[in-house]
């Protein structure tokens, strides 16, 4: 009986060199993609052994085959399987075909821990592309310990605090209110006048906003305000559904229902957002929205708080 590849599913199997070569005696299509998940060779790539890959290289009627807008060598670099691709490359696949906004497999390798994973060639990166795999680790390491749900932020460059007040239209908040808003912040977040209530610090490179409460702080309007000249990326650590992202560029709402850290960018993201997933997967949904955002943070404070002040905005209309 011919087997569907989709039985393998995301992780299981791909490893198994005697698996898989059982879903290939079972007439089981070594091209075929199996929606959702891509082709097998894809998969394998990413997850599964050098023997594994070189099993379905072999069988592949293109070992470059796109899907979703890049190949199975490209996927090996970006889940950090230097070995598997290596064997694409043995295999004939090319590490310098143009894909993902730019970031061909040679070019994406320069920002991982592989840079020499292939020959010299025409891949480098630029100075802004060098800057934000530098500044990777040390955001990872300053917000390993973040709360992990319930708050929302958005990390806005080139803003300050007290501008990110004027952008929101905001009132400081200070004196009674803000005493009785510290005093039981969590219990005010349930109440419609706390719900508009955000925190806001400076930061280097620009300023953090953030509500421990709820999303308010990562919702479109919020993100599309204060990125007027700039861009802001925000997120709502949703309990229900994990980090839920989104982001605006100059005022222009872009994209939502985005998972920021949560593994490969969608074929159409932009250059800038390929290279944040890929620096920034496994998890670090915060470090990723201050990546992208160019800011540069060396603990966790103006997330975790307090922050430099408290604002509260008009409600949404």
């Amino acid at each position: 009986m011919q087997l569907d590849w989709s039985v393998m599913g995301w992780w299981n199997g791909w490893e198994d060199l005697e698996e898989v070569r059982a879903m290939l005696a079972s007439g089981s299509d070594p091209n075929r993609t199996a929606d959702p998940f891509p082709p097998p060779l894809t998969q394998a790539a990413a997850r599964g052994s050098e023997e594994v890959v070189a099993e379905l290289a072999a069988l592949a009627a293109d070992v470059d085959a796109v899907h979703e807008g890049h190949t199975a060598l490209w996927a090996a670099v970006f889940h950090g399987r230097p070995g598997n691709a290596r064997v694409l490359v043995e295999a004939g696949a090319d590490p310098w075909r143009p894909m993902m906004a730019g970031w061909s497999p040679a070019k994406l390798a320069l920002a991982g821990p592989t840079p020499g994973l292939f020959p010299p060639g025409d891949a480098s990166l630029s100075p802004e592309e060098r800057a934000a795999v530098a500044r990777a680790p040390g955001l990872i390491a300053a917000l390993r310990d973040l709360p992990q749900y319930g708050h929302s932020i958005a990390c806005v460059p080139g803003v300050t605090a007290a501008e990110a007040v004027r952008r929101m239209n905001g009132v400081v908040v200070t004196g009674a209110e803000l005493a009785e808003l510290l005093d039981d912040p969590i219990r005010y977040g349930e109440e419609v006048r706390y719900a508009n209530v955000l925190g806001a610090t400076d930061v280097p490179g620009g300023c953090v906003i953030t509500q421990p409460w709820s999303f308010r702080a990562s919702s479109y309007e919020v993100i599309a305000r204060l990125s007027h000249g700039t861009r802001c990326y925000g997120m709502f650590a949703n309990a229900k559904s994990g980090s839920q992202g989104a982001y605006a560029v100059d005022g222009e709402f872009r994209a939502g229902d985005l998972h920021p850290g949560a593994g490969a960018p969608w074929e159409d993201d932009p250059a800038d957002l390929v290279l944040t997933s890929y620096l920034y997967q496994g998890g670090h949904a915060e470090a990723f929205c201050c990546g992208y955002a160019g800011l540069r943070l060396t603990d966790a404070r103006p997330i975790a708080g307090p922050p430099d002040l408290w604002m509260r905005i008009p409600p949404t209309s």
